[in-house]
């Protein structure tokens, strides 16, 4: 069904608007342009459809159409968009159901033609002497008739096969406005869904916080009495914490906060009750569908069409029948019979032909159309099924739609509710916090002795750093000066000002903090314990003296403990009464697992740096240790050789033996207790040979590497090596020449090694002391690391906590600014666009006002196509509008100035016409009143009516007889007469004058005679004659008039002349 409106009019782009009928399924088709009101589209709906203007919902995919809003607002009219209109009075429960679908009879429209008769329808046949050629014409009619009935049966079918192909596209247009009522509805309920369970969360985590507090109350309270205050903190009036709040109030708000919170969870649950069934119908609806699929419906209507195409072919034969048959009688009229078939063998041909008509042709095609009808019947009916349907299914969504909009209304009611709930509870909840908040200020006071101390060291590390400065720079003057002195007197470099040394450096720090209670980390746990923290050791710190770099580190980070601490201790609170949504939570839990990895990662990376000193450790103490075995080693074979010289210089002195025995025994308690040595034993081997000697000296090179290597951890002496060489050097040349030397020669040799061995052991001693001293060193940071591991351990579950916040306020700063550049620079395009908008406007005048806002827009559509999106879009889509419409009303202000010029010269020309015709108009003014005046002035002869002019003339009998030619039984009163007489010498002849009153009167017999006293009879007055009931002398029963007449002024009575007077 289609239909045309011209709703709008302007040289715009236009298009069709096809808007669908969900109740019935109807379409119609709307010539409409962009500038259109939906209010318009509305209107003229309504007289195609009988929806009334108020009670239709035009629905566009999921968007309402506004009344006041044009189809541009929409990005419509478009070929491929279909609006669909709900009628909003069918949705309400108690609202009567649409009517059945009705469908014209179509047996009206192709009836079947009458039946055929030879009176009707003559033919030059049917008076022919052979009976088969009477049979013809007959044939002829039949075959026509079965012809005409076969084409009314297959119009009538085709027309109604039309009719089940609409039924069932209405029926797929309602089954699309039923998808688009269910969509519309499912993104309603998916909103009311997301709110129902983001409350549900809130409520859920406020009523177990709510619990929570009211359950453990008496618990928290009976804690706070347990914790006691610090001596210095405690009162008369203050011995624990419960002193900081009135217990005696708090049992009238517990039981208030108890019975609210009764209440208000029973009436969640009538809430909760009240959703689930509106969840419940609305999951039905959405279950449930149409009640026959339109697809079987289309192939059920497919399958029928061959019912249509043998409905043809039985119409092909039967033309081709009929077409046989005139032939036959045009041959016969002709007296032109075929050859091979004569008048009866043609006869006898169409018996069969006309059976088959009557039992096979024209049974099977009302059969077909049975079929058809059947179908359109079942059509009809599942149409009528469907608007049912369609009425219950949209009822259903009003319905569920108004209980969503009630149930949006107690979310707010319940939002409020959790609001005032909160506030309700924020007493008990400040009874939960003094616990936490008196343990984190005890943890504020460690923390700022600790911040305090760091202060401190890294003041005294300063102060350290500064004093070995200024020593450096002494050493440097002073030997500057005792280099120069030599040249340059003393005065002069004293005038020079070359004697003057650095000041000391003082680096003071004023006290501060002096009010601090003295607590530690251990007295956190004594004071003030936490909840769940019972059962957890007490970890003892150490004092932190001193300003090195690890313990200025320790500080810091015992520091940095205190303030995790502190900050850790609402954190339970924060999260047990803040409530946060599914997504922020889940961001703050993927912030944490990053955060805790990172600083499992650090702790990771900084355990392996611990283990890899400890390694380079171990390594130097097994070097070490190999080196005192080598010496060792080496002494005792030194012993050996020196033994075996000893038992072959048997005249050695006895003070030599003496030092020989001296010297071994110092050798042998040093090869017994020497744990660390240093490469410097190369000269004992002089008496060795000279490959001996090579490998020593090799042997000596790879072990000084083994020491270069060992970090520094013995004290590295060049001097030293070469001190060990050049003996070394001396007792070889000394081997050379063993064999000629004495023995007061041996002796001194014995005696120089004993010296040499002597100033080694001093050199040993030294070296021990200096091992003793880096054992000590890595004693104290083996120390050191295992105090390090243990505050790592307590610090990898709160490392994250102290970059959350910087990196929360971080992300929030970085946004903030985003946002700010964002809006900043969208204002400064605006501004500028609203600039350009002032200028164009303000500069241009009326006339091209439309032409500056088109170049504006057509400027900034153009910017626009440069430089992307820059947030300006709408602005320039506004700037675009109001320029086409500032360009249709210049046009529409040009046919206005044309009209208007147009119009005042039509109106001086209708101003000199209107003169003219009002001078016209006086004229005839004049001239009719003077014909009125002319025609009041003239006597009537007709018949007499009031304050017409009359004139009445003298008869013979005396009387005045008005001049008329109706009726002459008109006289003058008595009266009249005697008025004019009076005014006149004679009586007058003529009498003109105006009628003010005519009495009607009818002449009545007068009565008998009597007879007189001598016996004379008297006849009866039947004569006529002048009497007072009749004055005029006419007959009994006429009807006469006595008219009375006023005087006319200036009018001359007419008076005969005098008589002459006799001479």
């Amino acid at each position: 069904m289609s239909s045309s409106s011209g709703v709008s009019e302007g040289v715009v782009q236009r298009g069709k608007l096809l808007v669908h009928v969900a109740e019935n399924g109807r379409s119609f088709e709307l010539n409409c342009d962009e500038y259109t009101l939906v209010e318009s589209v509305q209107r003229y709906l309504e007289t195609l459809s009988g929806i009334q203007l108020n009670d239709q919902l035009l629905l566009y995919l999921d968007l309402k159409l506004e009344p006041q809003q044009p189809l541009s607002a929409y990005k419509l009219p478009l070929e491929d968009r279909e609006v669909f209109l709900y009628n909003k009075s069918r949705m309400r429960s108690n609202s009567t159901p649409p009517q059945p679908e009705e469908i014209e009879s179509l047996e009206t429209i192709n009836p079947d033609p009458p039946l055929p008769s030879s009176s009707n329808d003559p033919h030059p046949l049917d008076d022919a002497s052979d009976p088969a050629l009477k049979v013809l014409p007959l044939y002829e009619r039949q075959f026509r008739y079965n012809c005409q009935l076969a084409d009314a049966i297959y119009q009538r079918t085709l027309l109604k096969l039309e009719t089940c192909e609409r039924l069932s596209r209405e029926q797929r247009v309602q089954e699309k406005a039923l998808e688009i009522a269910r969509g519309n509805l499912d993104h309603i309920y998916k909103m009311i869904l997301r709110n129902y369970s983001d409350f549900v969360k809130r409520y859920s985590h406020q009523q177990r916080s709510h619990s929570n507090l009211l359950v453990n109350f008496w618990r928290d309270l009976e804690r706070l009495r347990s914790v006691k205050l610090i001596p210095a903190l405690q009162s008369d009036n203050r011995k624990c914490l419960s002193d900081f709040v009135k217990e005696g109030n708090l049992r009238k708000m517990v039981e208030d906060c108890s019975n609210s919170h009764r209440q208000f969870e029973s009436k969640v649950e009538d809430f909760k009750e009240e959703f689930k069934e509106l969840k419940g119908s609305t999951e039905h609806l959405f279950s449930s569908e149409a009640l026959i699929n339109n697809k079987v419906f289309e192939r059920t209507i497919k399958e029928h069409r061959q019912y249509i195409d043998d409905q043809k072919s039985i119409m092909q034969a039967l033309s081709k029948d009929i077409s046989m048959v005139k032939k036959l009688v045009d041959d016969c009229l002709t007296s032109q019979p075929s050859n091979s078939l004569r008048p009866h063998d043609a006869v006898s041909a169409l018996g069969p032909m006309y059976e088959g008509h009557e039992k096979n042709y024209i049974p099977k095609m009302r059969a077909c159309e049975g079929a058809i009808s059947n179908l359109l019947m079942f059509c009809k009916d599942k149409k009528s099924e469907m608007i049912g349907f369609v009425h219950g299914y949209m009822q259903k969504i009003a319905y569920i739609q108004y209980t969503i909009r009630d149930v949006r209304y107690k979310f707010s009611v319940f939002n409020e509710a959790i609001n005032r709930q909160n506030d309700q509870f924020e007493q008990l909840k400040v009874v939960r916090g003094i616990g936490p908040a008196y343990r984190a200020c005890l943890a504020e006071i460690v923390r700022r002795k600790a911040s305090m101390k760091l202060y401190m060291g890294m003041a005294g590390q300063l102060a350290e750093k500064l004093a070995s400065k200024r020593e450096s720079e002494v050493r440097k003057r002073e030997e500057f000066i005792k280099v120069h002195s030599l040249y340059i007197p003393h005065d002069i470099l004293s005038l020079m000002g070359l004697y003057d040394t650095p000041s000391v450096c003082d680096v003071n720090v004023a006290p501060f903090d002096r009010n601090l209670l003295d607590l530690d980390i251990p007295d956190l746990d004594r004071f003030a314990p936490e909840r769940n923290n019972e059962s957890e050791d007490i970890i003892e710190l150490g004092d932190i003296v001193g300003t090195n770099k690890l313990e200025v580190e320790n500080a810091k980070l015992k520091a940095e403990l205190a303030s995790v601490t502190a900050r850790l201790c609402f954190s339970p609170l924060e999260i047990e009464f803040e409530y946060f949504d599914e997504g922020k939570m889940d961001i703050l839990l993927k912030e944490g697992a990053e955060k805790t990895n990172e600083a499992l990662r650090l702790k990771d990376e900084y355990v392996k740096q611990l283990e890899s000193v400890l390694n380079d450790k171990q390594m130097q103490c097994g070097s070490y240790e190999k080196r005192i075995e080598e010496l060792e080693r080496r002494l005792s074979d030194r012993y050996s050789l020196e033994h075996k010289i000893d038992k072959d210089d048997s005249f050695t002195t006895g003070k030599v033996g003496d030092s020989k025995s001296e010297t071994s025994s110092e050798r042998d308690v040093q090869g017994h207790s020497g744990q660390f040595s240093e490469p410097m034993d190369d000269a004992l081997y002089g008496y060795s040979s000279l490959v001996s000697k090579s490998c020593v000296d090799k042997t000596s090179k790879i072990l000084d590497d083994n020491m270069t290597d060992s970090s520094g951890m013995a004290n590295p002496n060049p001097n030293l090596d070469s001190s060990m060489r050049e003996p070394s050097r001396d007792v070889n040349e000394k081997d050379e020449n063993e064999e000629t030397v004495p023995d007061v020669g041996m002796q001194n040799i014995l005696e120089e090694k004993s010296n040499q061995l002597t100033e080694l052991e001093a050199k040993l001693e030294a070296a021990k002391d200096e091992v003793a001293t880096l054992a000590r060193d890595l004693e104290i940071s083996r120390n050191l690391l295992d105090e390090s591991q243990v505050n790592c351990v307590h610090l990898e579950k709160c490392l994250h906590e102290a970059r959350k916040e910087a990196r929360t306020h971080l992300c929030a700063a970085n946004s903030k600014a985003s946002d700010y550049n964002k809006l900043r620079g969208s204002t400064l395009k605006i501004r500028s666009l609203f600039e350009r908008l002032k200028s164009s406007v303000s500069s241009a005048d009326v006339s091209s006002f439309a032409d500056s806002l088109q170049s504006l827009s057509q400027s900034l559509t153009n910017s626009a196509n440069d430089g992307g999106d820059d947030g300006t879009a709408e602005f320039r889509e506004c700037v675009h509008m109001l320029a086409k419409k500032v360009g249709i009303l210049a046009r529409h202000r040009a046919e206005l100035v044309d009209r208007y010029t147009k119009a005042e010269a039509a109106q001086q020309q209708l101003t000199k016409e209107l003169d003219e015709s009002k001078a016209l108009v006086n004229t005839l003014y004049l001239k009719h009143q003077s014909e009125k005046q002319a025609n009041k002035e003239k006597i009537s002869i007709g018949r007499l009516e009031l304050h017409e002019i009359a004139a009445f003339v003298l008869n013979t009998a005396g009387y005045y007889t008005a001049i008329n030619r109706n009726c002459s039984h008109y006289y003058l009163s008595p009266e009249s007469a005697a008025l004019y007489a009076d005014s006149v010498p004679h009586n007058p002849t003529c009498i003109v004058g105006q009628i003010v009153h005519i009495e009607r009167q009818t002449v009545k017999p007068s009565p008998p005679v009597q007879t007189d006293h001598n016996g004379a009879s008297s006849q009866s007055g039947l004569i006529p004659g002048p009497t007072d009931a009749n004055p005029y002398g006419l007959a009994v029963g006429c009807e006469f008039f006595v008219v009375t007449v006023a005087m006319l002024p200036d009018t001359a009575v007419h008076t005969p002349p005098p008589p002459a007077a006799a001479s």
